[in-house]
């Protein structure tokens, strides 16, 4: 540390931007003539990509491509104690299966890299560097006992915890004496009283006078690796980063960034801060709910344009707000001033309505459809193996129906649609002692529909056939219907499930509960 506190920093260097010959649209966004849009996602791999990640990582994807510009992955991987192995991995193939994938990246380089903080250091050094050279940042020599014995005082005060600026006004002679014993101290930035303003392309003027409510913060650790502050400057800077669309929590912190870009005499990005997404209630995504990572969506088997989909339409940033949109019409569409500091409310009950619009259209599409049919086949083929008594089930048209109907083609719940039941006389007889007369109207319904029903004409005919059996009611008439045909006591509507198997197969079924 004494050698880093000792270096001079090379000459200073500045972005230039220009505003020639761009719509006002666009110069109300810092977008300038012959200045590339570049903008990054920035995810820490200390967990898998989530839902919210995914909201981030899309409208800066789309941000760029509306404007012909790059987007950039970068991996914050600076908390060595937090990461989670295959993390890194996780990301980027998630972004590849979502259909963004990053121009710049850990995995595909780019002239900018690398692409991960832990590779970096020598960056953050050199910034450190220039800030200690200039007095706006000093080497802090409290240690891990001190600082907690500070937050744990605060907090019985009821006061926000905050460092005290001890080492702030150490004098040269103090620093020397105490490099001697510690030579690797941490660094601290030193907050100015007046924090620069700054336009805010989503929430409008914004000023925190961040040092009347925090100390000076770290800005490199003991270790050599930098904190969020100051990385996050130092990279958005060397790979020219135009724009930042990042998650509002980081909002307030922007004001010291400014001021790290001050010390530093680098030329700023512009500023978009996004709301949340929260859930429906207004409760915030939780990590520890397995179902909002998007590993979990593509087990599932839902369509990543349903995804993209149903993250858009329940936020803002479009002048409509509709069902449907491709990845291309969500980037002719996206408009930036329209997006409202509103958080959004996300519905995941709604997503396999969002998943059946985007499969009707990949169905009418001949190439496509064929496509969803192999890869269907290979996934049944894969979970049921051996359980296949009937390869019927593999057929082409069988595919194309069922398709359209469910999304979790392969899960437990919908193994009926690929084996058929081993259901007994006794397990039938005790739901319903008219097992054979029920049997016998539902092949009478079969024939009389012939080879086409729907699942409105079944529920009426169904509730028909219940009310024609004295005694009998009509969830009893379901429950047996169900058994005969799934082996399950519970699952979907069961007229639902006969249109997903189709007449003939619900006849093979049902004939086969006759002759047990």
């Amino acid at each position: 540390m004494a050698a880093l506190l000792k270096k001079l920093l090379g000459p200073k260097t500045a972005l230039a931007a220009s505003s020639r010959g761009v719509g006002r649209r666009e110069a109300s966004l810092g977008i300038d003539a012959g200045v590339a849009v570049r903008v990054r996602f920035a995810p820490s791999p200390t967990g898998f990509l989530h839902l919210g990640g995914l909201r981030t990582a899309l409208y800066n994807y789309i941000f760029a491509k509306k404007y012909q510009g790059s987007f950039i992955l970068r991996l914050e991987d600076t908390d060595q104690t937090r990461l989670v192995p295959g993390a890194a991995e996780n990301i980027e193939d998630m972004l590849e299966w979502a259909g963004i994938p990053p121009d710049e990246s850990p995995r595909r380089g780019g002239p900018a890299g690398p692409y991960q903080q832990s590779q970096r250091l020598a960056l953050y050094a050199q910034a450190a560097e220039a800030l200690l050279r200039s007095g706006a940042a000093y080497p802090c020599f409290c240690s891990p006992q001190r600082l907690e014995l500070l937050k744990k005082e605060a907090l019985r005060s009821y006061q926000t915890p905050r460092y005290d600026n001890r080492c702030r006004n150490l004098s040269q002679a103090q620093v020397a004496q105490k490099l001697a014993t510690d030579p690797k101290p941490a660094i601290r930035f030193r907050l100015e009283e007046e924090a620069p303003g700054f336009q805010d392309l989503v929430y409008g003027w914004n000023q925190h006078e961040v040092a009347s409510v925090e100390g000076d913060p770290v800005i490199l650790k003991s270790d050599g690796f930098p904190t969020y502050h100051l990385a996050c400057v130092v990279d958005d800077h060397h790979m020219g980063i135009s724009h930042v669309l990042r998650g509002s929590e980081w909002l307030v912190s922007t004001s010291k960034h400014l001021l790290l870009y001050q010390a530093l005499g680098w030329q700023p990005p512009r500023f978009a801060h996004l709301p949340l997404v929260l859930n429906k209630d207004g409760h915030k995504l939780s990590k520890r709910q397995g179902d909002i990572f998007l590993e979990h969506f593509m087990a599932a088997g839902f369509l990543p344009d349903a995804l993209l989909d149903i993250i858009t339409n329940c936020g803002s940033g479009f002048a409509e707000n509709q069902m449907g949109r491709t990845l291309p019409e969500l980037i002719t569409q996206f408009d930036l001033s329209r997006i409202t500091c509103h958080s959004a409310l996300l519905d995941l009950e709604k997503l396999p309505e969002f998943n059946r619009l985007h499969l009707r259209r990949l169905v009418s599409s001949d190439a496509q459809r064929r496509q969803l049919v192999r890869k269907l086949q290979a996934l049944v083929e894969e979970t049921f193996g051996s359980q296949l008594r009937d390869r019927a089930v593999l057929d082409p048209a069988y595919l194309e129906r069922i398709i359209l109907l469910r999304q979790d083609l392969v899960s437990p719940l919908y193994s009926y649609l690929w084996t058929r039941p081993t259901v007994g006389r006794e397990q039938l007889g005790a739901i319903s002692e008219k097992v054979d007369k029920i049997a016998e109207r539902v092949l009478g319904l079969l024939e009389r529909s012939g080879a086409s029903f729907t699942q409105d004409m079944l529920n009426r005919e169904l509730k028909k056939l219940s009310e024609s059996l004295e005694g009998t009611k009509h969830s009893e008439v379901m429950r047996l219907l169900r058994v005969a045909l799934s082996g399950q006591p519970q699952g979907p509507p069961v007229a639902e499930m006969m249109v997903s198997l189709g007449p003939q197969e619900v006849w093979e079924r049902i004939q086969k509960v006759l002759s047990s």
